[in-house]
C-alpha cells in the first residue's frame, strides 16, 4: 500500500493507525493508496482501492448467471437449444 501524507507530517505509529482503519474499513479489498490530508486539527483520508473483476451477469433459461460451469447436462441442453427473437422491421 502506497501512502501519500500532504499539508505536514506525521509519526509512524499514527501512519499505522491510518493504515489499520483503512484494512477495518475494507476487509475485503486491496487497497493501492492511502491519502493523509492534514488540515489543522483534522485529518482527511482518501482510499484508492484495487479495481476487481467485473463479471457479466445474463438471464439464461429462466435463471441470473455469471457462467455455466456448474450447470448439469440438461440445463446446459436447455441453454444451447433456446431460441433468440428479434424485433422484426415493419
Amino acid at each position: 500500500m502506497k501512502v501519500e501524507v500532504t499539508n505536514g507530517t506525521l509519526e509512524q505509529r499514527e501512519i499505522d493507525a491510518y493504515i489499520a482503519r483503512a484494512c477495518e474499513k475494507y476487509p475485503d479489498r486491496e487497497i493501492k493508496t492511502l491519502g493523509i490530508d492534514l488540515d489543522g486539527d483534522y485529518v482527511n483520508l482518501r482510499y484508492e482501492l484495487a479495481a476487481e473483476p467485473f463479471q457479466r451477469i445474463r438471464r439464461i433459461t429462466g435463471y441470473l448467471v455469471g457462467d455455466m460451469r456448474h450447470w448439469n447436462n440438461a440445463k446446459r441442453a436447455e441453454e444451447r437449444d433456446r431460441v433468440t427473437h428479434t424485433k422484426s422491421s415493419l
